[in-house]
Parts: structure tokens; sequence; C-alpha cells
């Protein structure tokens, strides 16, 4: 049911997301990372911004975006991380379901909501990816029209985690033993 060659399970290149971290402390116990405030550094060179929900306007407004021009609300990302290299803003929504719930409708918002954060980096000129990081309840036969809808509007999903090289980050050297894990 995986299409677009999203989905996978290779965890030395990829981010699992866990509840009980931000893609922050995740990053910052990586071989190489470090973390301060919003900046995002790799072998000490500054590689990408990190926002979660409001932190995203006050990026903004020091880079003297008027979100109210863009759009007419606000959105409020789980994470968004833009990364330098590729001038990339990913939007990344990390969504859990453990029964039948408002989430299944969420996710068939990606487009609008893509389409919304394209105008809010518009000045700025950043390229947008829309991505969800989804748990296993999301593999149900149920959701494959869901998903299909997903890659059909230009957004993608893994489950699980995130391949680090996905988002243009470095990858740093594992040692064999030590595997990230950041999960949902």
């Amino acid at each position: 049911m995986i299409k677009g060659g999203t989905g996978g399970s290779n965890t030395l290149t990829g981010l699992r997301y866990e509840a009980k971290i931000d893609l922050g402390t995740f990053l910052n116990s990586q071989k190489d990372y470090k973390v301060n405030d919003t900046k995002v550094f790799y072998k000490k060179e500054l590689v990408a911004r990190l926002f979660k929900k409001h932190a995203l306007y006050r990026f903004l407004a020091e880079n003297n975006v008027d979100w109210k021009k863009h759009i007419s609300r606000q959105l409020l990302p789980d994470n968004c991380i833009y990364v330098i290299i590729n001038n990339t803003a990913f939007i990344l929504e990390v969504k859990h379901q453990e029964n039948t719930g408002s989430v299944d409708e969420k996710l068939q918002t990606c487009d609008f909501k893509k389409k919304q954060y394209m105008k809010l980096f518009s000045e700025l000129n950043y390229k947008v990816e829309y991505y969800y990081v989804l748990d296993s309840w999301f593999k149900d036969e149920k959701y494959k029209d869901t998903l299909d809808y997903i890659i059909s509007v230009g957004c993608k999903y893994y489950f699980d985690y995130i391949p680090l090289q996905e988002l243009g980050l470095p990858v740093p050297e594992q040692d064999k033993n030590a595997i990230p894990s950041y999960e949902v």
C-alpha cells in the first residue's frame, strides 16, 4: 500500500518519532548535530532552522513577513524545518491514532495546508514540502484511498520515521549498534 517510495524502515538513516521528545531534541542527540534554540548545526555549520507551532511566526516576523498578508488564519505546524542547502521548508505533521476519529479527516487537508504554507513562505522564496509521519494505525487497508490522495496532491507520508536524507540533512555516521529511535 505504500506508494511513491514512501515508508520503510531503514532506521540508520531515519528519524523515528516519539511523543516523549521533539525533533530538536532528537537532532541534538545525534553525532555532530547541535541545536541551539531554532538553529540546527552539523559539524558547527548552520544547516537548518527548526520551528514548532508559534515559533514559525516569530521567525517570519524577524524576516519582515506579515503572515496576515498571505493567509487568513495561522497554521501551527507540529514541526517545520527549513533546510538551508535545498532552500526548502518541510512541514512535518505527526499523526497518531488508536481508534477512528478526527485524524482520519485531517489527513485529507494536506493539499490545502501545503498551498497555505506555500503562500506563507512566498516572500522568502522557500520551496515547501508537506509530510505526514504516521503511526502503524494508518497502514490499515481502509486508508488506502486517503494515502493515495496524499501522494496525488504532491504531499508525502512516512510510517514511524522520516529519513534525514529525504530532508536534505546530513546523515551522521552511526555505530552499527546505535540505531536512532525517534518514534511515533
